[in-house]
């Protein structure tokens, strides 16, 4: 090995480091999630019969408009999503033709291909509510039935076509075969999530928003016009889900549960491409830092503490006692922090980051007071500081 000054050696070797944490940085930041649950519309390419429909047949069908999951494109116009022919039945006199399918991969336009697990659903108001009544409900094609796609019902969770004719019971009557034709719009719900890579920036109306902030600012505006009841946690659950589905159906809007473009401009829901959230005015900032820095001080008055942390030798302090301390020094020089980020006012996303981490310092405040007697004046204070910071505290909300 030939031999290479250490100084150039380190300058070398920092180099490629630095290198190789900005190459993997930026593939990390490039993987996308689809979350389980999205639903994709589709067209279908060929015609799709039961009449000659055999099970492990495929087709294609298009995904016409791009899907982007929080401003970037995962799914560009054009991708196709491969569905397979899981059980066929023609009609006969008595009894309608049937289709189950499922949908197995996507193929990007680039030739780029993914396997995903999907199944058949409906954006069809009627529909949809006599699925989501049911959580096991299975759907399948089924002749001359009406709604997207023609043909679509519910037939109970298990997939054995003697079930699945129980089920459909008189659906099954008119005795006529399913009859797709080519560029019939079919939704696909994702059963697991995707982890895609991100392309270019992407804001259309068939943008799914996944992000927290956005999530919470939903399950607020839905939350103001009845339409949900749970936590504002932030997550895409299938309260969340059913939540916008059903705003959707009653504000004209394609009903598939995701938090889209078009969803989330409905519910006012600021779609800048820079984070939502609250941020205090300057004043208020500063008001925050002098109320904690006075907290500071008369917890450590009531703890026997002096300026420089020497402690009463006669008294017994409890390991609450200091974590109550320590949790409100933290929050005090965080809050000096925060006042500083606010004032200078040069970076919002910053300021809507650093009101996060003040949030989450007041609540470790919050864990460790129960536990120490404090005075009814800091027990105040407190509470009033808490008032404060509240706009800039989900948990709160």
């Amino acid at each position: 090995m030939p031999n290479i000054p250490l100084k150039r050696f380190r300058k070398t070797f920092w180099g490629l480091a630095l290198g190789l944490v900005a190459a993997s940085a930026a593939s990390a930041q490039s993987r996308v999630v689809l979350p389980a649950g999205s639903v994709i519309i589709v067209r279908t390419t060929t015609p799709l019969q039961s009449a000659t429909a055999k099970a492990g047949q495929t087709f294609d069908t298009n995904v016409e408009e791009s899907i982007g999951v929080d401003e970037f494109t995962v799914i560009p116009a054009g991708s196709k999503i491969r569905g397979v022919v899981s059980m066929a039945t023609p009609a006969t006199r008595q009894q309608s033709g049937v289709i189950d399918v499922v949908f197995d991969r996507l193929t990007l336009p680039n030739g780029t291909t993914f396997p995903i697990s999907g199944k058949l659903t409906s954006t069809d108001s009627a529909e949809r509510r006599q699925i989501e009544a049911d959580p096991n409900a299975h759907v399948v094609l089924v002749g001359e039935r009406g709604g997207i796609g023609a043909a679509i019902a519910g037939a109970g969770s298990s997939k054995s076509s003697n079930n699945i004719f129980a089920a459909l019971g008189s659906l099954l009557s008119e005795g006529r075969d399913v009859s797709v034709a080519a560029g019939t719009p079919l939704a696909v719900e994702l059963q697991n999530a995707v982890t895609l890579r991100g392309g270019g920036r992407y804001s259309g109306a068939s943008t799914i928003y996944t992000a927290p902030d956005r999530i919470s600012a939903a399950q607020q505006a839905l939350a103001q016009q009845n339409y949900y009841r749970g936590a504002i946690n932030g997550q895409l659950d299938d309260a969340t889900r059913n939540a916008l589905f059903q705003y959707q159906v009653d504000h004209g809007l394609s009903g598939t549960g995701n938090l889209d473009g078009r969803t989330a401009r409905a519910l006012g829901i600021n779609l800048s491409v820079g984070l939502s959230g609250s941020v205090l005015t300057p004043a208020q900032a500063s008001t925050v830092r002098r109320d904690a820095q006075t907290m500071v001080a008369r917890l450590r008055s009531e703890l026997g503490a002096s300026g420089v942390g020497r402690l009463d030798a006669s008294r017994a302090y409890s390991q609450a006692d200091l974590d109550l301390w320590f949790a409100m020094s933290a929050f005090a020089d965080n809050a000096s922090i925060y006042e500083q980020i606010v004032t200078a006012g040069v970076n919002p996303n910053a300021a809507v980051l650093a009101g996060r981490a003040l949030a989450a310092s007041a609540r470790r405040v919050d864990a460790a007071m129960p536990s120490v007697r404090v005075s009814p004046q800091l027990q105040n204070a407190w509470s009033a500081t808490r008032r404060q910071i509240s706009t800039i505290d989900s948990s709160t909300m």
